[in-house]
C-alpha cells in the first residue's frame, strides 16, 4: 500500500534554484563603511578568485555604504572610482551617501550625519581635528565644500537605488513587501528594516541587500543580508553569484590586527 506514495514523492520534481543569465559571474559586496583595508584586500581577493576561474562576463555590485564610520571614507571612494576604470561596476546608493550628500546643504541633516559616522569621513579629507572642533555648522558645511572634491560628490550622486539580473534583485536596505517592485520609494529602499527583514513570503527575486549588520552572512529563503559589520566586526563580505552557485569570499580582521581572506561555498 506504500508503494504508490512512495512513487508520488519520489516523482516530486525539485525546486529551481534561483540562478544568474548562463555567462553572468557577479560580486557583490557588503557595506565598506570607510574600511579602506579591508576592501582593499577583498578586492585583490576578487581579482585573484576571478583570474583562476573560467571566463565569464563579470559585474561588480556595491551595495551602498561606502563611507562613514570607519577612518578612511576618502581613500575608499577613491579606490572604487579607479576600480570601476577597468571593471564593469554597479554602485548602489545607501542611506550614509543619502546622508553626506544632504549634508552639504542641510544643517539639519548634518547634524544626524555627525552623529552616525559622519566625523570620521569629513576627518579623512584632510580635514583636522582642531578644524573639526571648532567649527560651527554652518561654518563645518563650507569647509567640507573646500576639502571634499567636487568630483566625489557627483560619483556618489549618480549611484543607483534598485539593480535587477536573473532571479536576483540587489538594493542597499531592502524592499516594502507592501509595493510593487516598480513602486519602491528611494528612502526606503535606503533605510527600510521593518516590514522587510521579518517577510516570510517570496519575492519576485531572491532581495540581495546590506544595511543591517549580522555577525554572519544572513541568508534566508527570500533574502540574503550581506553586511557583516566591517566597521564594527572587522568582516567585509563579498557574494558571488554564477549560474545556479553561491559562493562567499571575505576579509577578515584578525585578533592581531592581521586581514585574512575565507571562503566558503555555504553561509554559516
Amino acid at each position: 500500500m506504500f508503494e504508490p506514495l512512495k512513487k508520488m514523492f519520489s516523482s516530486k520534481p525539485a525546486e529551481e534554484r534561483p540562478r544568474v543569465p548562463t555567462g553572468q559571474r557577479l560580486y557583490v559586496m557588503g557595506d565598506i563603511h570607510g574600511r579602506f583595508d579591508l576592501f582593499e584586500s577583498l578586492i585583490r581577493a576578487v581579482e585573484s578568485d576571478n583570474e583562476a576561474a573560467k571566463d565569464a562576463d563579470v559585474t561588480i555590485i556595491l551595495l551602498g555604504d561606502l563611507v562613514d564610520r570607519g577612518p578612511e571614507s576618502a581613500g575608499v571612494v577613491k579606490l572604487a572610482r579607479l576600480w570601476n576604470e577597468y571593471r564593469k561596476i554597479r554602485f548602489l546608493a545607501g542611506n550614509h551617501e543619502e546622508m553626506f550628500l544632504e549634508a552639504f546643504g542641510d544643517k539639519e541633516v548634518l547634524r544626524h550625519f555627525l552623529k552616525h559616522g559622519g566625523r570620521e569621513t569629513i576627518l579623512s579629507y584632510g580635514v583636522t581635528r582642531k578644524e573639526f572642533n571648532k567649527a560651527s555648522l554652518k561654518e563645518l558645511q563650507q569647509i567640507m565644500l573646500q576639502k571634499i572634491p567636487r568630483s566625489d560628490r557627483e560619483f556618489l550622486a549618480g549611484f543607483e537605488d534598485i539593480f535587477a539580473i536573473g532571479d536576483y534583485l540587489f538594493v542597499h536596505a531592502g524592499i516594502n513587501p507592501k509595493r510593487e517592485l516598480d513602486d519602491q520609494k528611494p528612502r526606503e529602499l535606503r533605510w527600510i528594516r521593518e516590514p522587510f527583514l521579518n517577510h516570510k513570503e517570496k519575492y519576485s527575486h531572491i532581495v540581495v541587500h546590506g544595511h543591517t549588520i549580522t555577525e554572519h552572512i544572513d541568508e534566508r529563503k527570500n533574502r540574503i543580508g550581506i553586511d557583516t559589520g566591517a566597521y564594527r566586526h572587522g568582516r567585509l563580505t563579498v557574494l558571488v553569484l554564477e549560474d545556479d552557485q553561491r559562493r562567499y569570499i571575505q576579509a577578515v580582521e584578525t585578533d592581531d590586527g592581521e586581514i585574512e581572506i575565507v571562503k566558503r561555498v555555504e553561509a554559516v
